[in-house]
């Protein structure tokens, strides 16, 4: 009973830290299911910018097992909304050193990612946008995957 209410307390300072900070507009970590990332399941965030005159950052938040055989991940974006055109872009993250050493931070068996897929962008104008994130790896599904998401956050001016 003592260890669960210790949880429940630190769940709630968790939450309370992260709603402090009124800077962050979102921040996703989808459960990828079985850890197998497929083509057809990629992950999204919706956001509602109101004030288009600021720079914001965004990234994706990446966590793989120690059994990931990669030292890279291939994604591909897309970016809607109001005066938006969907072009697609691939970009490639890397993961590790040359050595194989993992460049994200470990917790037991688990590594974790902040990638930042665009620094200070500016959105065309104010309204609902959707951020969609794809695996594009050759294997599919992509192993090894635990969850993915998308963070944005207002730029430090």
């Amino acid at each position: 009973m003592k260890i669960l209410r210790n949880f429940i307390f630190l769940i709630s300072i968790i939450i309370g830290l992260q709603a402090c900070d009124n800077n962050i507009l979102v921040d996703t970590f989808d459960h990828i299911p079985n850890e197998n990332w497929t083509y057809i399941k990629p992950v999204k965030a919706v956001i509602n910018i109101t004030d288009s005159t600021k720079n914001y950052n965004i990234y994706v938040n990446f966590r793989h097992t120690a059994d990931y055989k990669y030292a890279n991940v291939w994604l591909r974006f897309h970016l809607l909304g109001p005066k938006l055109k969907d072009e697609p872009l691939r970009q490639e993250f890397q993961l590790a050193m040359p050595d194989g050493e993992w460049l994200g931070n470990g917790s037991g068996n688990l590594y974790s990612y902040q990638l930042i897929y665009k620094e200070n962008y500016k959105f065309p104008s104010n309204g609902k946008y959707t951020i969609v994130v794809e695996q594009n790896m050759r294997d599919n599904p992509l192993k090894n995957v635990s969850d993915a998401g998308v963070r944005v956050v207002l730029a430090k001016q």
